[in-house]
């Protein structure tokens, strides 16, 4: 589906490749403007004494001014929720889109790596117990729309192999942590809903069970693949049209016309992809393009939009396949 992104492991990149990066902490910051209390978060790890000193102002929604205690950082890792928001809390598993600001405490000038505000576009980030810090998962889980949070990642809670990737990137958790501040927006939904219509492309079946199960997407078939791209609305979404320079969060499944052999899947992964538009095939590029926010569409892309002569020999897919994707567009930033 997509060209090879570079996926950046260190821990300053937490998130998402190609964002600003996360970390986490828990601390009793101050409250945000809207005047919301500082709680901190359940099952938060350490000393809460550190980050209690991390004072936070600033609208939610607006990037937010962070004043660090003079010391060194805190060594222990910690979350706290600094504004509640309304409307559903987040569960295991929903990705959000949220808005990220990152500091590295380092006791001294404590630099921003970056913030989603500066780059006028926010992000998305998968709540996922195991898959990311634990002070992180704690800030985020029961977070609502329009909460604010706290979050400082310690080397407490990072692997000896990420602490090494991040000191290769230029962080160093022996003396320093990581801190992010959080403004969540909404949570995607995890599939498209809506009345189902067939794609209508000879040779391609596509089973929609409802609900936030899977579509099963079936390629096997001895008819000839268009020639041209194919782009076919199967649920049709209510929200704004993607555009050409956003990154598109998504779950599909891809297989090879003729063969019904599937060769990547974020359903088989249990959690949808974010990309770039800007960086995938042109098939998905041009076929996303203009698709409402909510839909699930039908892609055939012919070769030459999609891996060209060379094919995909990582993903077993020749020069002159076909490929066809089902996908659910989730969210767009």
């Amino acid at each position: 589906m997509r060209r090879r992104l570079a996926v950046v492991a260190a821990v300053s990149l937490v998130f998402a490749a190609a964002a600003c990066g996360t970390a986490t902490k828990h601390t009793a910051a101050t409250p945000s403007a809207s005047g919301a209390s500082a709680v901190p978060a359940s099952g938060a790890a350490g000393p809460v004494a550190d980050a209690k000193q991390i004072k936070v102002a600033g609208a939610v929604g607006k990037k937010p001014a962070v004043t660090f205690p003079a010391g060194h950082p805190a060594v222990t890792s910690s979350s706290v929720k600094i504004a509640e928001g309304s409307g559903e809390a987040a569960v295991d598993g929903d990705t959000l889109t949220a808005n990220v600001t990152v500091y590295n405490w380092d006791g001294k000038t404590n630099p921003s790596p970056g913030s989603d505000y500066d780059q006028g576009h926010s992000e998305f980030v998968t709540v996922k117990k195991g898959q990311m810090p634990a002070a992180l998962y704690d800030a985020l889980i029961g977070a609502k729309p329009g909460a604010r949070v706290l979050a400082v990642v310690a080397k407490d809670n990072l692997t000896a192999e990420q602490l090494a990737s991040a000191k290769q990137s230029g962080t160093d958790f022996d003396n320093s942590s990581q801190v992010l501040v959080i403004d969540v927006v909404a949570a995607a939904p995890r599939a498209a809903h809506g009345p189902a219509a067939d794609p209508g492309i000879k040779g391609v079946t596509l089973v929609n069970p409802g609900n936030d199960t899977a579509p099963k997407l079936t390629t096997k078939t001895g008819a000839k693949p268009p020639k041209d791209l194919v782009v076919k609305t199967v649920i049709q979404g209510q929200g704004p049209q993607v555009k050409a320079d956003q990154t598109v969060l998504a779950h599909y499944t891809g297989k090879i016309w003729g063969t019904d052999k599937e060769f990547d899947s974020s359903w088989g992964r249990g959690t949808p992809a974010s990309f770039p538009l800007s960086q995938v095939v042109k098939g998905w590029a041009q076929g996303l393009t203009g698709v409402p926010v909510g839909s699930r569409v039908v892609i055939s892309i012919p070769p030459a939009l999609g891996y060209g002569k060379d094919g995909n020999a990582q993903g077993g897919i020749k020069g002159t396949d076909t490929l066809v994707f089902v996908v659910d567009v989730l969210a767009a930033s």
